[in-house]
C-alpha cells in the first residue's frame, strides 16, 4: 500500500483553496470523512480552505463552509443517486461561481465528478487550476445504486461525460492504487496526471479499546444492551445493498447458529427501518442494534466495543474509508475480497470471498473466536495504520501538488506524478 517515498515539499507558500464538496457536507460517512481530514489538514499546515457544499449538512467548527440555495420540494436530500442533483449541483454551480467573483483563490480543489466538472467549467474563465479528487467512477457508483442500468439510452453519454472529466482535470488523485489502474486502463487517462492519495486516519483519536475510560465503554455497552460477555461485530458506514448491508444480515443468522452470545452492531443510515424488517424477517432482531447515524466524533467509542470489524462492500470502484478507522482502533477486519480491500489491509485481514454469505460468516467467526488467525490480526493492523496512512503525510503530498500546478516548483508539466512505494508489510 501506498508509503510516500518523495523528499517533504517546501511549504512556504500558503494556498487559498476552493474545496467543491457536491454532497450534503458534513454527513458522518464514507466521502465526508476525507473530504473533512483533507480540508483539517490544510488548514493544520498554514492553508486556507473553503467548502462550498449543498445546502444540508452539518456545520463543523473552525470550517468556512459556504452553502447553496435550498430546493423547496427536496428539503432532507442525503445520500445516493437522485434527478433532484441536478438542481443542487446547478445551485452549487452558481455558488462556486459567486464565490470566485467576490474571493482570489489558487486552487480548485473538487470532489466526486460533479465537482470536477463545476470546477474544470469555471476554471476556463478563471484560469484557476483544477485538482481532481476521484473517489470512485460515476456510472458504476450510479449502477451501483440502482440508479442506471448499462443498456440504458443515457449510459454511455454519461459514459462520455465521466471520461471527459477524468481526462481535462490537471490532476486525479484516487484513493488506492486499483482506482488509479481503472483511470488509466479503462479511461485510458494520462497516467502522469493520476496520483494515488489514499485515504487516512487520526490514529491518535482511532485507538484501540484498552486505552477508553472502562466505566464510560461499559456505560454505552448497558445503554446499548450489549452484554458485558458478548462479542460485538461492528459495522459504521451508510446501509445500501452496495456496502453488503444485507450480507451482514445473513451472516449474522448463519453465526448466531453457531455462537449464540454474539452481537451486530449496526451504526448507519439511511434506510434504518428497511434493514430493521429484514433483521426480523431473519428472525434475529434480538441480536442486531441500530444505532442509526453515528457523529463522527463519537465513532471511536462506538468501535471499541467491538471485537471484529465487518467491511463486505461489493463495490469494485469505491474507496473503504472504514476499513481504515476498524485498522486504527486495533481490531481484526473481515472484508470482501477486493483489490481495495487488500490495498489497505495488507496481508492482515481476513478476506471472504466477494458475495459469499458462508464466506463472510466463516471469515467473521475467524476474528471473534480465533486466538491464532483472528484476534493477533488487530494490533498488526493498527501499527500498518500508524506507518502508511497518516494524514500529516497525506497533506504535504496534496500542498506539493498544489506547488506544482501553481509552477511553484521547478518541473516540466508531466511531474506532478510522484512514486509511492507498496508494501505489504
Amino acid at each position: 500500500m501506498p508509503q510516500y517515498t518523495d523528499n517533504q515539499p517546501n511549504l512556504a507558500r500558503r494556498y487559498r483553496v476552493l474545496m467543491i464538496a457536491p454532497t450534503s457536507f458534513f454527513a458522518d460517512y464514507g466521502c465526508h470523512v476525507r473530504i473533512l481530514e483533507e480540508a483539517r489538514i490544510l488548514q493544520k499546515l498554514g492553508h486556507a480552505v473553503t467548502i462550498v457544499t449543498y445546502r444540508n449538512g452539518k456545520d463543523v467548527p473552525g470550517l468556512d463552509i459556504q452553502r447553496t440555495l435550498p430546493i423547496p420540494w427536496r428539503s432532507h436530500y442525503e445520500v445516493g443517486s437522485s434527478r433532484h442533483k441536478i438542481v443542487f449541483d446547478g445551485l452549487l454551480g452558481l455558488k462556486t461561481l459567486q464565490l470566485l467573483l467576490r474571493r482570489q483563490y489558487d486552487v480548485i480543489h473538487a470532489h466526486l465528478h460533479e465537482g470536477a466538472l463545476i470546477g474544470l467549467l469555471l476554471s476556463r474563465v478563471f484560469g484557476i487550476p483544477v485538482v481532481f479528487d476521484f473517489q470512485g467512477s460515476l456510472t458504476e457508483e450510479m449502477i451501483d445504486h440502482k440508479f442506471l442500468r448499462r443498456d440504458s439510452a443515457v449510459y454511455k453519454p454519461l459514459r462520455k461525460l465521466e471520461t471527459w472529466i477524468d481526462h481535462t482535470s490537471s490532476v486525479v488523485f484516487t484513493s488506492s492504487a486499483h482506482a488509479e489502474q481503472i483511470l488509466v486502463d479503462e479511461f485510458k487517462c494520462e497516467p502522469s496526471r493520476v496520483c494515488v492519495l489514499p485515504d487516512c486516519v487520526n490514529t491518535d483519536t482511532f485507538k484501540p479499546a484498552a486505552t477508553f475510560d472502562v466505566a464510560e465503554l461499559n456505560a454505552l455497552r448497558q445503554q446499548l444492551g450489549i452484554p458485558s460477555d458478548a462479542k460485538v461485530i461492528v459495522y459504521l458506514g451508510l446501509l445500501a445493498e452496495y456496502q453488503g448491508t444485507t450480507l451482514l444480515l445473513e451472516a449474522t443468522k448463519r453465526i448466531l447458529a453457531q455462537h449464540s452470545n454474539v452481537y451486530l452492531l449496526l451504526m448507519g443510515f439511511p434506510g434504518v427501518a428497511l434493514y430493521q424488517q429484514k433483521a426480523r424477517d431473519l428472525g434475529i432482531e434480538h441480536a442486531v442494534i441500530f444505532t442509526g447515524r453515528v457523529p463522527y466524533v463519537d465513532a471511536p467509542k462506538y468501535l471499541a466495543l467491538g471485537h471484529v470489524g465487518a467491511a463486505p462492500k461489493l463495490s469494485l470502484t469505491e474507496g473503504a474509508g472504514k476499513l481504515l478507522n476498524y485498522m486504527a482502533m486495533a481490531l481484526p477486519t473481515v472484508a470482501f475480497d477486493t483489490a481495495v480491500a487488500r490495498e489497505y489491509l495488507g496481508p492482515h485481514g481476513l478476506f471472504a470471498k466477494r458475495g459469499d454469505v458462508e464466506s463472510l460468516a466463516a471469515k467473521l467467526i475467524t476474528g471473534l473466536f480465533s486466538e491464532e488467525k483472528g484476534q493477533p490480526l488487530g494490533p498488526r493492523l493498527r501499527q500498518r495504520a500508524i506507518q502508511q496512512f497518516e494524514w500529516q503525510k497525506a497533506g504535504q503530498y496534496i500542498v506539493e501538488t498544489y506547488q506544482q500546478l501553481t509552477g511553484q516548483t521547478n518541473v516540466g508539466a508531466k511531474a506532478v506524478k510522484r512514486t509511492w512505494a507498496t508494501t505489504q508489510e
